[in-house]
């Protein structure tokens, strides 16, 4: 079965799975007994659950099939990053289905390569970047030659196009911080564009903002293969870090070019974006966002954010059901909407 199938089952349904470790973790229960923590990907999702101490380890990438001790082979240490298959029953935990796995395979890696089982943007990365270099050519001689230098002479473009937005709350795949990226900078410039008879907005200053809002994440995440959190991301996080090497490159930016190439006011509006995009300090944001360029780059990600989660959990509803379980990350349920109509109205 595929993850996504799985995310559907209803309560006490079994599966068997074959996809990549993303996230692995040893942990021990009220008995001081051991289980662990596992994340699975493939191609259409990604699962999440536990391994129990009575689970089955099998080795059986070498043809022969034998029993392993979880707790002391090596192959089970470094299983993120690998292939694996796994048996499991959707019990019910809190109100919610949760997975146990009863029984782990470890495959033949080259056999099931673990980047074959990673999943990627639904969106081509052609048409992504086409969409990109659209809004680069909408802003001015100064901020597009500093998203020029950044993206391509400096090389960025290359790992921001293939990067992930996250390990599992959005975007958690191949090109996920691009696609996340360029929905979050089309919202935003609509908003900016929708208040240009109000007060003055820098267009410019959003869209360079908006595309760059994530930079810190090429830092905090990678990909070996499935995304995972490097050490800097766990100890500094993506927007100290993304923030930290925006003003490097605008330094060497300005070095090349000279001291007018970009105002010393756009600079920190644009890196005042970057710091205050998750909206509040209880978010992970050094500063409030408190210019109406921040503001609304800050409102485009949180909505992008939550159309996403949005989207990913009322794709699991079935059976005639309008409204999903409770979604810790938001706070709330998701409600289907309303039903596209058959015969567009005119």
């Amino acid at each position: 079965m595929s993850a996504l199938e799985v995310k559907k089952l209803p309560k006490d349904s079994t599966f068997y799975v074959l996809g990549v470790v993303s996230r692995f973790a040893q942990r021990r229960d009220k008995n001081d007994n051991p289980f662990w923590d596992i994340a699975l990907m493939d191609g259409e999702g990604q699962i999440e659950g536990k391994i129990w101490g009575n689970s089955e380890w099998w080795n059986i990438s070498g043809g022969d099939k034998y029993k392993i001790d979880p707790t002391a082979d090596e192959t089970v240490r470094s299983l993120e990053g690998k292939t694996v298959g796994v048996q499991g029953k959707i019990v019910e935990f809190r109100d919610q289905n949760q997975c146990n796995f009863n029984a782990v395979y470890y495959v033949d890696q080259d056999k099931y390569p673990p980047h074959s089982f990673v999943r990627r943007s639904p969106f081509p990365v052609e048409e992504m970047e086409s969409v990109f270099m659209e809004l680069l050519n909408t802003c001015g001689e100064h901020i597009k030659g500093l998203l020029e230098y950044i993206f391509f002479e400096r090389g960025v473009w290359k790992t921001y196009s293939t990067w992930p937005a996250a390990v599992s709350m959005h975007h958690a795949y191949v090109s996920g911080l691009l696609e996340h990226s360029l929905a979050v900078t089309r919202l935003a410039a609509a908003m900016a564009r929708s208040y240009k008879d109000v007060f003055y907005i820098d267009l410019d200053v959003v869209i360079a903002g908006a595309l760059l809002h994530d930079l810190g994440k090429l830092e905090s995440y990678r990909l070996s293969p499935a995304p995972e959190v490097t050490v800097e991301g766990n100890v500094v996080d993506h927007i100290v870090l993304g923030y930290h090497r925006f003003m490097t490159l605008v330094s060497e930016y300005r070095e090349k070019k000279g001291a007018d190439a970009l105002s010393e006011n756009r600079v920190l509006a644009i890196g005042h974006i970057l710091v205050s995009h998750h909206g509040t300090r209880e978010f992970g944001s050094p500063a409030l966002p408190s210019a109406p360029e921040a503001l609304i780059v800050s409102a485009a990600d949180e909505l992008d954010f939550k159309l996403y989660c949005w989207k990913e959990h009322t794709s699991l509803l079935e059976g005639g059901k309008e409204v999903t379980e409770y979604v810790p990350s938001v706070q709330r349920r998701f409600w289907k909407g309303c039903i596209p109509p058959e015969t567009p109205e005119k």
